[in-house]
């Protein structure tokens, strides 16, 4: 299994302290408040809810969309679809498309972002995380399409994730997808701060989305978090609200980190920046009860969430002075 963040228990194993500031995923630390669920919702099975597809396509301005249990079910299923194809994966990127990629009989190679044009024509299917998890770089959305147009004419596929979109939407494709082709992948988990809700969506043909949804069968996204989801996405108050409060602690964070010599970049839910020391770094930080996320490979660096709270803010910054001060 992958490395990810979010792996407290490894870290209190490891350091042997409970009192972590987690800044080792881009989840919203003030994620949306979960109501109460009506009591049918742990006693049925959980047949798919056509309020929840509707506020999904209406959040995220798609024309259609498949529930799925957390974007990650998608990553699995999707290479299952295709024969065995050429695919080129945007590096760095979430390293779970490369990894389910690299199985089911396909050619997997990961190309860098400033060579992705020059690679479209060698290849079947291309996916790309926009914005990049880790390093928030994006591609203008008329690139995307423009690929998404080439691929699909020869029965190639763009896979787009789109799970760090929500704080700035601007090049979204998702309003596209029911072009040939085009997959969008879009996240429950970080903008709405409901990761343990294990919700996702997929928007793409109809065609392709019955595939996906026989692949992965009955009941595949539980009762209690389509109630929760369906509320969440119908909350416009709450989302504009969000939206601006990350956006602000998001320019904190740059703001913070930018006197200590860290040129850092990202979506509002994280910054990322290449940390020559990034072991270094880590288990400084590590060592003083926050954890944060390391990438030792493509994309070397390290990736910060946001803190939950003043105490938290002011635990980073005593932390990043004492880095400085080594």
């Amino acid at each position: 299994m992958l490395e990810h963040g979010g792996n407290l228990r490894d870290a209190a194993r490891r350091y042997g302290r409970e009192d972590w500031l987690d800044l080792s995923t881009g989840i919203n630390p003030h994620g949306y408040p979960a109501p109460a669920v009506a009591a049918n919702a742990w006693h049925r099975l959980p047949e798919t809810d056509p309020a929840l597809t509707l506020a999904a396509c209406r959040y995220y301005d798609a024309p259609r969309m498949l529930a799925v249990a957390g974007t990650q079910a998608a990553i699995q299923a999707l290479p299952r679809l295709r024969p065995p194809s050429r695919v080129v994966i945007a590096a760095p990127s979430y390293a779970e498309h490369a990894h389910h990629w690299s199985l089911h009989g396909h050619s997997a190679r990961q190309v860098p972002y400033s060579e992705l044009d020059a690679a479209v024509g060698d290849t079947d299917v291309l996916v790309i995380c926009n914005p990049n998890n880790p390093t928030g770089a994006t591609v203008p959305r008329a690139q995307l399409l423009d690929w998404a147009a080439q691929l699909g004419a020869r029965g190639g596929w763009l896979v787009v994730d789109e799970a760090f979109a929500d704080t700035d939407g601007a090049q979204s494709v998702a309003n596209a997808s029911a072009a040939d082709g085009l997959i969008v992948l879009r996240s429950v988990g970080k903008f709405f701060g409901l990761a343990g809700l294990r919700l996702g969506f997929v928007a793409a043909p109809p065609a392709l989305l019955t595939q996906l949804a026989d692949l992965l069968g009955p009941w595949a996204v539980s009762g209690p978090a389509q109630q929760i989801a369906t509320a969440a996405l119908q909350d416009a108050h709450w989302q504009e609200t969000a939206r601006s409060a990350l956006h602000a602690s998001g320019e904190r964070m740059r703001q913070l980190l930018s006197p200590y010599g860290i040129q850092a970049h990202g979506p509002a839910l994280f910054k990322w920046w290449p940390e020559p020391d990034a072991e270094a770094f880590h288990e400084h930080m590590a060592q003083r009860g926050i954890w944060v996320r390391l990438f030792r490979e493509a994309g070397r660096g390290i990736r910060l969430g946001l803190p939950p709270d003043e105490q938290g803010w002011t635990r980073l910054q005593q932390a990043l002075t004492e880095w400085t001060q080594r």
